[in-house]
């Protein structure tokens, strides 16, 4: 199921945007888009712990019933009362658990059981008192290295952004009704709140405090170093130069490099080399272009110097993506 984060963000442009359209990082925020690939239920009675392996994707998991520990990615314990929401965007590392103390054998899915297409749910005893855990994998259409979630903290909490959005309360007692719910169609409203709220989680930690994230957040912030930004992620493979780059900032060649420079700690050249690479690693996995067709995408000479510059940026050649997707 595909969720368009335009819908979600509509209010926020309208509400925030400056006279004449929306501000740069709303833009890019526009074009986000989410994938829900896999959701889950388990009924965790007793002492349980499991590990979560990194991953490409984003983590979600609700909490239900009873509390619960997260070992994040950080190494400390963070403990999850009944309703919690957490997501990890960048798929990082982690644990939860019962306590601190229990052990922490790797999650098994496959000890579950279709309820439908990519969703599933333990063979466990409910009526026993313990965690209902909710989880999800999900996919952004920006790659995890994409500087958007370099940004983001590993882990992002639902009830800490609650005084800044009025919408995730409902939301998270929603999702904990449809938890114990036993109506039909109980699994696929849970798992399309999921997808909701991890959309919401994300709009309201960029409006509740981002720009003290990192300086990507506040470069796109910044009106004449934003729309630059928000020109190269909207249109990668266009033909930019540091010259053209200037002119939408507004600035001379010298003036704009500069500034870019010092805010981002990175030459406008090599972060448009960094967003193509990132985009074109998206057009290989996601949609299997071919890596000719990516090259001429993204205005490159040849397939081979595409090659080389993708090699050099991600630290794999584009093939081995190929390979890896299969």
């Amino acid at each position: 199921m595909m969720n368009d984060i335009n819908s979600f963000m509509h209010d926020f442009s309208s509400s925030n945007a400056p006279i004449g359209g929306a501000d740069p990082l709303t833009r890019m925020l526009q074009s986000l888009r989410l994938e829900g690939l896999e959701y889950g239920k388990r009924h965790l009675p007793g002492s349980w712990a499991y590990s979560f392996p990194e991953k490409d994707n984003a983590y979600f998991h609700f909490i239900g019933e009873e509390p619960c520990w997260l070992l994040a990615p950080d190494g400390k314990w963070i403990e999850l009362q009944s309703g919690d929401a957490i997501l990890l965007p960048r798929g990082d590392a982690h644990v939860l658990a019962s306590a601190p103390d229990a052990s922490q054998p790797p999650f098994p899915p496959w000890q579950c059981r279709p309820l439908w297409e990519d969703g599933y749910t333990a063979d466990a005893d409910q009526t026993s008192k313990g965690v209902i855990l909710f989880y999800g994998s999900m996919r952004f259409n920006l790659d995890r290295s994409h500087p958007l979630f370099r940004g983001m903290s590993p882990v992002l909490h639902a009830r800490a952004l609650i005084g800044s959005e009025c919408l995730i309360s409902p939301l998270l007692d929603a999702l904990a009704a449809e938890m114990v719910s036993h109506r039909v169609g109980a699994a696929g409203i849970a798992a399309r709140l999921a997808d909701v709220l991890a959309v919401q989680i994300i709009r309201s930690w960029m409006e509740s405090g981002a720009s003290n994230e990192g300086a990507w957040i506040c470069a796109a912030r910044q009106p004449q170093i934003g729309e630059v930004i928000a020109a190269i992620h909207e249109n990668p493979g266009g033909d930019w130069s540091v010259a053209s780059l200037a002119s939408i900032a507004g600035m001379s060649r010298s003036a704009f490099a500069t500034a870019f420079s010092d805010i981002l700690g990175d030459t406008p050249a090599r972060y448009l080399t960094e967003v193509r690479m990132q985009q074109a690693k998206q057009w290989i996995v996601q949609e299997n272009a071919r890596i000719a067709e990516v090259a001429e995408r993204l205005r490159y000479d040849s397939e081979a110097s595409f090659s080389r510059a993708f090699k050099r940026v991600m630290g794999k050649s584009p093939s081995s993506y190929r390979i890896a997707r299969g």
